[in-house]
């Protein structure tokens, strides 16, 4: 570490300092306002005729970004969360010493407290005029002369910190991210939702077809899994009588990366006992529209070269129908085994044989019609084989209750009528069970205390997960999953030491996500 020629250097500035008197990494310090604030309290002097004023004493600190020194006196940039601002200081100002060891060992990248009053230059710039400077921490490493927000897409992600002092609207996105939740979390406390926390390590993978990330309990001397998805526990909860609870927290897949998909990602999910799916999907509308009202985005969103429109109540469509209209697909071949498999075939879709039809109906509808999904749409009744917690319907029990959100071609939601038949519930962890002994590795395993709840009586009960990463891709209008989360997943660098047989493609196609 540090032995590049520009960081040595660096070290040697931070060492004048300290042979100086004057510590490069002080604390204690305190600032009266942000930049923001200062610009908003001072604006009067723009307007006033002196165009300063001198009786005011205030103290930022900031970044410093630029830095142009002129022989006695200096104009410098600072930056901080809210905005940057103008500095000037001189000789005068400082004292000739101070102002000789700022000159030499003041550099772009150091954080500095200041204390001055307002002005504005002659050019018109609203400045701040100094009177006391202060080295707040010395930076060692030089940040990069022409960086524009990082080029390089790979160094942005690793070091999203770089990225987030280069480009003030990387912090902005991620305020608007934080906002996005804030709305979501209030939405449903005011609906009469109550927050709760469920564990993160589970005894048992379960609550979505996926693949677990496994660690080891030292104390207990046992295996636990990162949890896929809090759904089980939640409805433990519903069990147990609360009737509208929902968590927004982490879930964890071990699977491959693309645009869409990271193996850690936030979620919200929320069951509502005594309502059905389709409350879940006037409510899922509801909510989008209160987003997009309230970050002032209009009813139609420019998302990926596409218009999504959101000012026509979200179309309602079911699985079957969807692959007939936008697949193009014959009725009759979408329920022949023998008919998809050769269709898959002739698409160079790879696929296995004995899979139902229900799974095979799903490889239809993430070749032939996911993508076609711009505007909002609700894909209802699914195949029950891949639905394994969803509830039958009473009028043909292939079909589970069963509904999953598409904007802008991707899945946003998923919900469903719960099942609370815990003879069924067995009957289908079973079967699951079954095929994961069949080489099924994302299939769900037997939780037999989630049945033993089902059997104390769980009331007719709605649930629902929004993947809240994918939302804020959609109102953020990025492209990339890594965009919005702040530290994304990433392949290891060559000096770092990958684990024998780990998944690093990162563009591999994950396998569509089933609860």
């Amino acid at each position: 570490m540090f032995n590049s020629t520009l960081e040595q250097q660096k070290i040697a500035k931070a060492n004048e300092f300290r042979q100086a008197g004057i510590s490069p990494y002080p604390h204690f310090l305190s600032k009266d306002l942000s930049i923001a604030e200062f610009r908003a309290k001072y604006a009067y002097v723009k307007d006033s005729d002196t165009k300063r004023d001198e009786s005011v004493s205030v103290s930022l600190a900031g970044r410093l970004k630029l830095l142009r020194v002129a022989g006695k006196s200096t104009f410098a940039n600072i930056e901080d969360e809210s905005g940057a601002l103008q500095i000037y200081f001189n000789k005068d100002g400082l004292g000739d010493e101070f102002y000789t060891l700022l000159k030499k060992n003041l550099e772009v990248g150091d954080i500095v407290l200041v204390r001055g009053y307002p002005f504005v230059t002659n050019t018109g710039e609203f400045s701040l005029h100094l009177s006391e400077l202060k080295l707040a921490a010395k930076a060692i490493t030089p940040l990069p002369e022409k960086f524009h927000g990082l080029s390089d897409i790979e160094t942005r992600y690793r070091k999203r910190y770089l990225d987030m002092i280069m480009n003030s609207e990387i912090r902005r996105d991620f305020a608007l991210r934080s906002r996005i939740v804030r709305l979501i979390r209030d939405f449903f406390e005011q609906k009469g939702f109550l927050e709760v926390e469920t564990p993160m390590m589970h005894p048992i993978a379960g609550g979505a077809n996926a693949k677990p990330f496994i660690t080891h309990h030292n104390a207990l001397g046992v295996e636990r899994f990162l949890r896929i998805a809090p759904e089980l526990y939640l409805k433990r909860l519903v069990v147990g009588g609360f009737e509208a609870v929902f968590e927004i927290n982490r879930c964890f897949r071990n699977e491959g990366m693309d645009l869409t998909h990271n193996p850690e990602f936030t979620t919200i999910e929320f069951y509502w006992a005594y309502h059905n799916y389709k409350d879940l999907m006037d409510l899922s509308e509801e909510l989008l529209r209160m987003l997009l009202r309230e970050l002032n985005l209009g009813e139609k969103l420019e998302f990926d070269e596409k218009i999504i429109d959101f000012s026509k109540p979200f179309e309602r469509i079911s699985y079957k129908n969807a692959l007939i209209k936008y697949g193009n697909l014959d009725e009759n071949l979408i329920n022949d085994k023998a008919q998809i498999l050769k269709k898959l075939k002739d698409e160079g879709v790879e696929v296995k044989e004995s899979l139902d039809l229900g799974h095979l109906q799903a490889e239809l509808f993430d070749t032939f019609v996911e993508s076609k999904l711009v505007n909002p749409t609700f894909i209802t009744d699914f195949p029950v084989s891949i639905s394994p917690l969803s509830r039958r319907s009473d009028e043909n029990p292939q079909i589970a209750e069963r509904f999953e959100l598409f904007v802008a071609g991707k899945e946003l939601a998923n919900g469903f009528n719960e099942l609370n038949d815990p003879q069924d519930q067995f009957e289908r962890f079973q079967k699951q069970v079954e095929a994961k002994k069949a080489g099924d590795e994302e299939a769900c395993e037997m939780d037999e205390d989630f049945v033993s709840a089902l059997s104390y009586a769980m009331p007719p009960t709605a649930g629902e997960g929004i993947g809240i990463d994918r939302l804020a891709m959609l109102l953020l209008g990025k492209k990339s999953i890594r965009d919005v989360i702040l530290f994304p997943a990433m392949r290891p660098l060559k000096s770092e030491n990958a684990p024998q047989g780990a998944n690093l493609n990162e563009n591999s196609s994950k396998t569509k996500e089933k609860r």
